[in-house]
């Protein structure tokens, strides 16, 4: 590793022991993908992927209290996945019980070291950080340091920003730092597809289920996708940037895929087309039966398989304010082709703070809860990992959701008929 000057004197403990720490941990972590020198972060803003006080976590506390005291606060701004509970989903006093006393048990004190770290604001708690009405949202070409699966891959792939997939507290370090080792993700090289994916379905493909099939196929790779444009045309329009935050996620969780290009619609892929390609390039073809043959080998890890659905999650990672709008309407419909005015099933729907408020301004609201449907900005994740919430009948059309908990995926579609129709569907 190269460092410059004023790197090597950090090192070197010119600015205390914690800041050599730091700068040392960075070291470690870019001499073991090979990386020669470190870059400035020089996105706006940070994200960081601990959001929630398990009592279980005491070693991060710690090292956040070293960072406090050291007066090493980080030098940008920075927003945080999603709070693990919310008053407002739905809860057993038992279960209630169970999350505040023996799980979260050490949120609010964590929550107050992320604000003397310098959190946003409670908006800030979210996992799409790069919606509009957030303020999250990185330029082309600018260097993060950064850690959650679904945004890093999406500020790669849909923004252009660089970023590597990082861990809890190494993404804190690079932004206290300013600086992070290049390698993977942030160079030219590590940005090239070794996988061509060729989407050939007779009908637009279903985001959360596409992302999967390649997430499992590619692993960490970088695919180049072609075929997809048929159905998302070639602007980032926001029902096309919805679609992708949702692809990428699945692509994310169920691989490892950290940025993906589109033909003729991801900024690189629109200015470098197949000059991105690696040679030698693997082929995957992605057909209907293909992703009929991914979901089939779904498990189904409820204790009864047969159970009616108990609770619905929609949301993971948090919805954007288009897709607000757009399930209010399918909602609408649905019900009232059933002679319905409420769900059916317990469902709740998830968006970062900022957008819940924006959508607050419209009449959608009122109609959402009208319907019966609970709005909330909690993790749906960290919601499952409550035991007693885990034996529940949960349904979600979120692949991420499904692959980290019991939770089990359905398509939208499906999801729309099961929460709008007069009796259950197993």
């Amino acid at each position: 590793m190269h460092l410059t000057d004023e790197q090597q004197a950090l090192l070197n403990g010119e600015k205390g022991e914690v800041m050599a720490k730091i700068v040392k941990t960075l070291v470690m972590y870019g001499d073991t993908f090979g990386a020669e020198r470190m870059v400035p972060v020089t996105g706006k803003y940070g994200h960081t992927v601990i959001s929630f006080g398990l009592k279980i976590m005491k070693p991060v506390y710690e090292i956040y209290d070293q960072l406090i005291q050291a007066g090493l606060p980080v030098t940008q701004k920075f927003t945080a996945d999603p709070r693990p509970m919310g008053a407002e989903v739905p809860c057993s006093l038992l279960e209630k019980l169970v999350f505040k006393k023996f799980m979260y048990t050490e949120q609010d004190n964590f929550e107050e070291q992320l604000r003397k770290l310098g959190i946003v604001d409670d908006d800030g708690y979210t996992c799409t950080c790069y919606m509009d009405q957030v303020g999250n949202k990185p330029e082309k070409g600018e260097v993060l340091s950064w850690a959650e699966s679904s945004a890093v891959v999406y500020a790669n792939s849909v923004l252009g920003a660089r970023c590597n997939r990082n861990s809890g507290i190494i993404e804190m370090m690079g932004s206290i730092a300013g600086f992070v080792p290049e390698f993977g993700l942030l160079t030219d090289e590590g940005r090239k597809a070794s996988w061509i994916v060729e989407v050939k379905c007779a009908h637009k493909p279903e985001a959360q289920l596409l992302g999967s099939a390649i997430g499992m196929r590619v692993m960490e790779d970088v695919p180049y996708v072609k075929g997809l444009d048929k159905w998302l045309g070639t602007e980032l329009t926001e029902e096309a940037c919805a679609y992708l935050k949702d692809f990428g996620a699945a692509t994310a969780s169920n691989g490892a895929v950290g940025l993906y290009h589109i033909e003729n619609l991801t900024p690189e892929a629109k200015e470098q087309g197949e000059a991105l390609i690696r040679e030698g390039a693997k082929v995957y073809v992605i057909d209907d039966a293909e992703l009929e043959r991914v979901k089939a080998n779904y498990p189904v890890v409820w204790k009864n398989p047969d159970a009616k659905p108990q609770l619905c999650f929609v949301g993971c990672p948090h919805m954007s304010l288009r897709q607000l709008q757009d399930w209010t309407a399918a909602l609408e419909q649905g019900l009232r082709e059933n002679g319905l005015s409420k769900v059916t099933i317990p469902t709740v729907f998830t968006a970062a703070p900022a957008v819940v408020k924006e959508f607050e301004k419209s009449p959608d609201a009122a109609k959402l809860r009208s319907f019966g449907v609970v709005l909330s900005s909690i993790c749906p994740l960290m919601y499952m990992n409550n035991p007693l919430c885990k034996k529940k009948a949960v349904i979600t059309c979120s692949n991420k959701l499904r692959t980290y908990t019991s939770a089990r995926y359905y398509t939208e579609a499906e999801i729309l008929s099961f929460i709008t129709g007069k009796e259950g569907k197993r």
